[in-house]
């Protein structure tokens, strides 16, 4: 049975979601968020150590105004109602993202939680967060030029600068929403993760879903590139 410690999701259908009710995209978000604490919660129980969430991509930038602000302050108040059920299930956050850009108030309160729960350690949530991963990707290419010294470029250097150094790869990632693509997420890091594509709108997904496609997942033969008989 495949090993399983890290699972990745585009959580994609928020809006349409509360718009096929006739809802605002706003309530829609709303629904997301509540969803993902028992996703959380299921990680947890079956030992998955390891749960990175597809929050804000740098190009949601292009949306209007008034909703990135909505879910900037979403984010802030669900940390700020939910640090202590973080901290009492042992949960540790990282942000991974470009965080310049980020309003001062909500950079401070990504950057407290990550603080308070730096040293918990048994499920780490990577929340990417006004991320893209072409950006992160040239953020590795960045620090290594600092160095300031001759090295051999290779790919265990890069990944060891990206912002999931911390985290071993996924081996699944799911995409929620009824599209089949990957818009920019964790690219590097997927290079043999399994990929599952899934209709159902992120408020829809349950912890059924989840379980069927890990029940899938240990199905797969995960060769790597050899031959295994």
């Amino acid at each position: 049975m495949n090993s399983l410690s890290h699972v990745a999701i585009i959580m994609d259908g928020n809006g349409r979601w509360a718009l096929n009710q006739g809802k605002t995209r706003s309530y829609g978000h709303k629904a997301g968020l509540k969803n993902i604490k028992s996703i959380i919660n299921l990680c947890k129980l079956l030992k998955i150590k390891y749960l990175t969430l597809f929050v804000f991509s740098i190009d949601n930038w292009k949306r209007p105004a008034k909703e990135t602000s909505f879910l900037f302050n979403l984010l802030k108040n669900y940390l700020k109602k939910n640090t202590k059920y973080i901290l009492d299930n042992d949960i540790k956050i990282k942000i991974i993202g470009e965080k310049n850009k980020i309003q001062r108030d909500l950079r401070n309160k990504l950057k407290y939680i990550e603080i308070k729960t730096k040293k918990n350690n048994s499920l780490t949530l990577n929340l990417a967060f006004n991320y893209s991963s072409k950006f992160e990707i040239i953020h590795s290419f960045k620090k290594l030029i600092k160095l300031k010294k001759k090295i051999s470029i290779s790919p265990d250097l890069i990944s060891k600068n990206l912002y999931t150094k911390e985290s071993p790869n996924p081996e699944i990632l799911i995409r929620t929403g009824g599209y089949s693509r990957l818009s920019d997420f964790l690219l590097w890091q997927i290079a043999y993760t399994e990929i599952f594509f899934i209709k159902k709108l992120w408020p829809d997904f349950s912890n059924n879903d989840l379980i069927n496609i890990i029940k899938k997942f240990h199905k797969i033969k995960r060769n790597f590139g050899t031959i295994n008989e």
